[in-house]
């Protein structure tokens, strides 16, 4: 290819509208505003009737032939044709042009002859040199010299490819067929291009409908119509890869040598496309894709941007490739930053539909005997090995794409997403083609990839289309959890360069058995402060403790989905938050504990057992945790079932409701009845639900709810300061019908509300694990409107059937509430959607203060609602699970 360089390629956003004019005359301006000619300013769209003018050379003879200096027809690419395409010019062919504006001649520019049977052995087909961009010009002279005989029906072709300006504009702008010039240029998803109409036989029949997904996702693309492609020269349909198979893409520039603005880009692109039909003689347009030096990415030869069409760029190579060319001479500069990004992006999304790898190797059949750039010899259908991203010196013999975007090949080559990502194996068993894998709750997602971990910035396990897990560029394997039914599942990653890739899906098939209930009398687990269950520390900014849950302390090793742990969170120094998550999986944002520097604070949390393990992970400061269990939940052996009951208030000390009026003393216990009171079974209940509220208490103190007849343990359920009240949930074990609350010190009153209860009986609900997730969030209108809850506001959730809760079936849901930014002090009750709310409060609060609750709400019209006494306040919900029949 030439020598000649464009101006220094600019990285600008890519906008087909009206830019400054880079060379060229105004071809019909009246200097007030007008489009430019070839620009896009006139915001034309559907076909646009390009003109080919021609003129004869006159031979010299010893191998010489001229154009002499003349004026010409309006033109903006030109080229050098004669009638045999077998024919060869042995010297040199040059041309220049006249600027339609200045009056001034470009300098000679040699034009570059194009081998014979690039787009196959055609009738009409014609022998030409590469076309050259030149500018709107007005004049024209061509010579050669030095090449012995000449070819007969030596012609200089002047292509006008039409626009705001062209003679076919001005005389009416009606093509043949009646289509009008109009629209605008926009850019739109490669994979929604509309491919032309296609015969029924192969090779001209898609290989598949649509085609292939990509691992890359598709780029913009301006389609055909968009950029005016005039598809009456294009009768006779797209013909397609023998094999199917896009293994390599070869890349190019249009080596023009006038420098362009980027609104004259789709014109140029119909110039391309004029010429090679009306000169050359082909069926289409030859590349698959253009690129500008603005990065917009145009669609070439037809037949869908998402299949594997077979193109006429690389000569003996056409057959298992794809072509991109860059508008523009990059021999002496190199291609903008923009245009850069826009190779990467094409070619990763072509190669990704076929499982290649951009800075990968393939091998690739060579259709013709001959020697490329660098002296390689070739041999008709023999293999070779090829980059995946070559430049088209590597299999002709050319300068293209340039010296200096041909140096650019190898970034590029690391410059895509993460290439060949798949899944390999969920939960150990390696993906099969055709089969679906199985889950029993518990999903761990194995995958691989051939891009280098430190180019790799993260990476996320998708269920059904959601992030479910996140792991480190490093990582193959991640751990999560799916409810029962069909899922698919997909891994994406994220490049350091911030592109991604996402795996093809696989189908997973959940069958979660139900998990029934089993209580146990509160026992401590662990405590930093004095190494219980974990090291003696306090646990630090950032840091996450593990503690083993499965198989000590009485809990089985094997079946067991979930716990249910009462945490305390003590001696904080910083303002902070505690999350309880699933150990091996990717901790979510919900929180389960919030406090301030020297506070204590409990709450209740249900956490999904996935390897046996439970993590609690500290925010910011250092502070002491602990944890006591009251049951856990198993899909193995005996148990018990979920019964819902209430809201209902059971006991109030200050109104005598359950127990006698009066305050708890220091060490004073009371003991409630339950069992064959309001409602509840007087046989076979095995624990409550109750929300415990402490309140108008006179010291520092803690309350301990425990089973009656049962000897108390260390374990506390509230914890509080003078002043305060404060709500906790409790499951606390039934043993002898009754439930007894144990305050500490100074005096307190004490309310609790049944939510539900465990029963052996066995004709109550399941638990199944989800999340923990988030669900609702004021802040961010997630789940409800984006607004704080005003004072007596209600707002409420849908739950059933949303983010993987049945839509039937649901007969409580199990979520961590938490009440932020409120401006009055004020409590907050959740109630079922569709029934009265009664007095029972879960959260309790004062301006400022941030404080979580988990609650056991009853489902009944498939949503909850959520009360705010006074003031405003936002309110966050979490899942971590849900009771269903």
């Amino acid at each position: 290819m030439r020598g000649t360089a464009l101006a220094a390629a600019i990285g600008a956003a890519a906008v087909l509208g009206v830019q400054g004019w880079a060379g060229g005359a105004e071809l019909g301006s009246d200097g007030n505003g007008e489009a430019k000619a070839y620009s896009a300013g006139a915001k034309e769209t559907g076909p646009v009737e390009g003109e080919v003018h021609k003129l004869p050379l006159k031979p010299k003879g010893s191998g010489e032939a001229v154009l002499s200096q003349q004026g010409t027809e309006p033109f903006g690419l030109l080229g050098v044709s004669w009638t045999d395409p077998k024919a060869e010019v042995k010297g040199t062919i040059e041309a220049r042009a006249r600027d339609a504006k200045t009056g001034k001649w470009s300098h000679w520019i040699a034009l570059d002859p194009v081998k014979a049977g690039m787009d196959g052995v055609r009738p009409g087909a014609h022998g030409s040199t590469e076309p050259v961009w030149v500018g709107a010009s007005d004049g024209a002279e061509v010579r050669i010299s030095g090449g012995g005989a000449l070819p007969a029906g030596l012609e200089l072709n002047l292509v006008d490819p039409g626009g705001a300006n062209s003679p076919a504009k001005k005389s009416g702008g009606q093509k043949k067929n009646g289509a009008q010039k109009s629209g605008s240029l926009n850019a739109g998803p490669a994979a929604f291009a509309a491919p032309a109409a296609v015969t029924a036989d192969p090779p001209t029949t898609p290989p598949s409908v649509p085609g292939p997904v990509s691992t890359a996702p598709a780029p913009n693309v301006v389609s055909r119509v968009a950029w005016g492609a005039d598809e009456t020269m294009n009768n006779e349909g797209p013909i397609y890869l023998p094999g199917g198979k896009v293994k390599a893409v070869f890349v190019h520039h249009t080596a023009d040598a006038q420098p362009y603005d980027c609104s004259q880009s789709a014109a140029i692109v119909r110039g391309i496309h004029t010429y090679h039909v009306k000169t050359n003689g082909w069926r289409d347009l030859g590349y698959n894709f253009l690129v500008d030096k603005c990065g917009t990415v145009f669609e070439g030869r037809q037949g869908g941007t998402d299949q594997p069409v077979l193109g006429a760029h690389t000569y003996g190579w056409n057959n298992e490739s794809a072509g991109i060319a860059v508008l523009g001479d990059y021999n002496a500069e190199g291609a903008s930053a923009a245009a850069q990004d826009a190779i990467s992006r094409i070619a990763a999304y072509k190669l990704g539909q076929y499982d290649g790898d951009m800075n990968g190797t393939t091998t690739l059949t060579a259709g013709a005997t001959q020697t490329n750039f660098f002296g390689t010899a070739f041999e008709v259908g023999k293999p070779y090995t090829f980059k995946s991203l070559s430049g088209h010196r590597d299999g002709f013999n050319t300068e293209c794409p340039g010296n200096q975007l041909y140096g650019q090949l190898g970034a590029l080559r690391t410059s895509g997403p993460a290439a060949q990502l798949k899944v390999a194996t969920v939960n150990g068993v390696p993906v099969q083609p055709g089969v679906d894998a199985k889950s029993d709750g518990v999903l761990s997602v194995g995958w691989s990839t051939s891009t280098a971990s430190d180019r790799i910035g993260s990476f996320e396990v998708l269920v059904d289309g959601a992030s479910a897990a996140t792991a480190s560029g490093t990582a193959r394997t991640a751990i999560t959890t799916v409810t029962e039914g069909t899922h698919q599942v997909q891994v994406k990653a994220t490049a350091v360069n911030g592109k991604t890739s996402t795996t093809l899906p696989v189908t997973v098939v959940a069958e979660v058995k139900p998990a029934k209930f089993t209580a146990v009398t509160p026992k401590r687990l662990m405590d930093t402060r004095s190494g219980l269950g974990v090291p003696q520390a306090k646990v630090g900014a950032g840091g996450v403790v593990t503690l083993p849950v499965a198989g000590t302390n009485g809990i089985p090793a094997a079946g067991v989905t979930a716990v249910v742990l009462n945490v305390t969170a003590t001696n904080p120094t910083e303002p902070s938050f505690v999350s309880v998550y699933p150990s091996g999986t990717t901790r979510s944002s919900a929180s389960n504990l919030n406090f301030t520097p020297g506070q204590t604070i409990p709450n209740l949390v249900v956490v999904p057992v996935v390897d046996g393990k439970v993590s609690f992970f500290n925010n910011q400061g250092t502070v002491d945790l602990i944890a006591d269990i009251t049951g856990y939940f198993t899909s193995a052996g005996d148990g018990a079932t979920h019964t819902n009951i209430g809201p209902k208030r059971l006991m109030d000390t200050r109104a005598g409701l359950g127990v006698p009026q009066a305050k708890v003393g220091a060490g004073g216990v009371v003991t409630l009845p339950v069992a064959g009171t309001n409602g509840i079974p007087a046989t076979g209940v095995t624990a409550v639900v109750l929300n415990v509220t402490a309140t108008n208490p006179t010291q520092p103190s803690f309350v301990s709810v425990y089973p009656s007849g049962t000897t108390r343990s260390s374990a506390s359920n509230l914890n509080f300061t003078p002043g305060q009240t404060i709500p906790n949930l409790v499951v606390v074990p039934v043993v002898d019908g009754k439930v007894s609350f144990f305050n500490n010190q100074g005096t307190v009153d004490l309310i609790a509300d049944i939510t539900g209860y465990f029963t052996s009986a066995g004709d109550g609900a399941t638990h199944t694990n989800i999340g923990p997730k988030r669900l609702m969030d004021t802040r961010a209108g997630l789940g409800v409107p984006q607004a704080k809850v005003a004072a007596g506001g209600v707002v409420t959730l849908p739950v059933a059937g949303t983010n993987g809760i049945p839509a039937t079936g649901v007969t409580a849901v199990v979520l961590n509430v938490t009440a932020t930014n409120p401006t009055e002090p004020s409590f907050v009750s959740v109630y079922p959607s569709g029934t009265t709310r009664s007095s029972a409060s879960n959260l309790n609060f004062t301006p400022g203060q941030t404080i979580p609750n988990l609650v056991v709400v009853p489902v009944v019209d498939g949503k909850v609602s959520f009360f705010n006494n006074q003031g405003t306040v936002d309110l966050i919900a979490d899942i971590t699970g849900y009771f269903s029949k």
